[in-house]
């Protein structure tokens, strides 16, 4: 599974029960929608530190990075360990 799939699953689990991945659009505001407000974001990067060994404490936390399942996905491509065994190809 690629970064973007596990965190749109991630994002459709926690935030967004019931509705299917078809219905949520990879560039979708999920800020400005009120989708993940200021604690949602702390959920998330929990979830990212965890989930892709991201070192949060050495990384900035910016909320445009934060805005989509693309922005979110771009942040984890820059800032993984690398060694995650779902990262993309």
């Amino acid at each position: 599974m690629s970064y973007s799939e596990q965190i749109k699953q991630y994002v459709l689990d926690e935030f967004l029960p019931g509705v299917g991945p078809e219905e949520l659009e990879a560039d979708y505001d999920l800020r400005a929608n009120g989708v993940i407000d200021s604690l949602g974001l702390l959920r998330v990067v929990t979830w990212l530190e965890a989930t892709f060994s991201i070192p949060m404490e050495e990384v900035e936390i910016v909320e445009q990075n934060f805005t989509s399942i693309d922005s979110i996905t771009r942040f984890v491509e820059q800032h993984s360990a690398g060694d995650y065994l779902g990262k993309a190809a």
